[in-house]
């Protein structure tokens, strides 16, 4: 008797997984609603430097920043969707609507905490590449040393990705 109430409540204890899919989902939509609002305020700085026909300096860099940075918050957000969708069809239950016909992705069905973490792992290395990139951006480079670190840095990234897919079904 006390070992079936003991496992009764061990077993339900996995339901407290719902707080980090809950909260995952908030950080996703935060994390969405922020790049937006980016992304719609660049694209009006954009319309106003072109329709008043003035250009202020360093006004490209600017715009692709902020892009980059957007589409780095984006990736950020997808990795909270993955790891809530994953949260919860591994501790509390298949998600239904995504077994519908026509809605199946390959991407939000995971079945293993493996599959969970390589398929974060793959997005969060994007994360980094997107970062670096974006911090390359705005790096001054006084000496050749300092663009041959950077030929290195890019190398390598290169490389990490080509063994990440490498392995993967693409």
């Amino acid at each position: 008797m006390i070992e079936k109430i003991f496992e009764s409540t061990l077993w339900n204890g996995r339901l407290f997984v719902i707080l980090a899919v809950v909260f995952s989902m908030v950080g996703a939509i935060a994390l969405f609603v922020v790049a937006s609002t980016d992304i719609w305020h660049i694209a009006i700085k954009t319309f106003d430097v072109y329709f008043s026909h003035t250009h202020p300096e360093h006004f490209h860099e600017e715009l692709v920043g902020v892009i980059i940075g957007a589409v780095d918050l984006y990736l950020m957000a997808i990795v909270m969707l993955i790891f809530s969708f994953g949260i919860y069809e591994l501790f509390i239950s298949e998600i239904d609507p995504a077994k519908h016909k026509g809605t199946d992705s390959k991407i939000l069905q995971i079945h293993t905490l493996d599959e969970l973490k390589d398929k974060l792992a793959k997005v969060i290395v994007m994360v980094l590449v997107v970062s670096f990139f974006k911090k390359a951006l705005y790096t001054n480079y006084s000496s050749p040393l300092e663009m041959l670190y950077f030929a290195i840095a890019i190398l390598a990234l290169s490389i990490g990705l080509y063994f990440l897919h490498k392995g993967g079904n693409h």
